[in-house]
């Protein structure tokens, strides 16, 4: 069964990979290492001690789980796919042999949409030749404040069909952003007892920019210390763009 999910943009998860580290300001308040914390106490299966156990520190054990990678072919229905919303499909533990068995298993069922999200490009970029890119995978990169903004570089160097940027949780005024080759742009304010604030400036700048350039914007949450604290609305209306399959080329 696909694992549904609250987050906005898609639709349900797919985590064939478990756990990560931190990278950048980003991942301060990572919700994912304290939900694999209450997973693990749950007794589920995956955040179990297994050679890579959940810890106390700044991440939890990178595991790749194999049993995992033929859930979408079990899916009767198409379904928008944010994989591995647990971890980073191209952190360095992964084996470059099960990032491949991934992008088997997503060009083996073009039924689904599948959105990747890495803070890692570099390493995407530098695989990308040993990987065949189907028509259905999306590839993203999270980029919370001016200092990560060279990651949209190494973005635009992966083959997707459609590349899009995570500004969340945006914690900076990203000033000018080269939106070329872009597709989509998601912004989101970051959620939990000790969220950051983010400035409304900040959003519409990005917005402003997205839409002198067409391209799709995305706004999430204002975030604060529940995820829909303090809604979704951005000058008075929802902003839930998406692109089609040919942007981002």
């Amino acid at each position: 069964m696909a694992q549904k999910t609250s987050i906005e943009w898609t639709e349900v998860t797919w985590n064939p990979v478990t756990g990560c580290d931190r990278v950048s300001a980003g991942c301060d308040n990572c919700y994912a290492m304290v939900l694999a914390k209450r997973l693990k106490a749950m007794g589920a299966e995956k955040y179990q001690n297994d050679g890579n156990p959940v810890t106390s520190g700044p991440g939890f054990g990178v595991t790749v789980h194999p049993r995992a990678l033929e859930q979408p072919l079990k899916w009767k229905s198409p379904k928008t796919v944010f994989v591995n919303s647990m971890s980073d499909l191209f952190h360095a533990k992964v084996p470059t042999s099960f990032v491949r068995d991934v992008f088997d298993v997503m060009k083996a069922t073009p039924q689904h949409t599948y959105q990747i999200l890495t803070k890692r490009p570099m390493r995407a970029r530098k695989m990308a030749d040993q990987l065949d890119w189907p028509a259905n995978v999306w590839m993203g990169t999270s980029v919370e404040e001016p200092g990560v903004l060279g990651r949209i570089d190494e973005l635009r160097r992966v083959p997707a069909a459609v590349r899009f940027l995570s500004c969340e949780p945006l914690l900076s005024n990203l000033g000018e952003i080269d939106l070329q080759g872009i597709g989509w742009v998601i912004v989101g304010g970051e959620s939990g007892h000790h969220a950051r604030p983010v400035d409304p400036d900040w959003v519409t700048d990005i917005r402003d920019q997205c839409v002198d350039a067409e391209v799709p914007f995305f706004f999430k949450q204002w975030g604060g210390r529940t995820p829909k604290a303090n809604g979704r609305y951005l000058d008075g209306r929802l902003w839930d763009e998406y692109p089609s399959s040919s942007r981002g080329n």
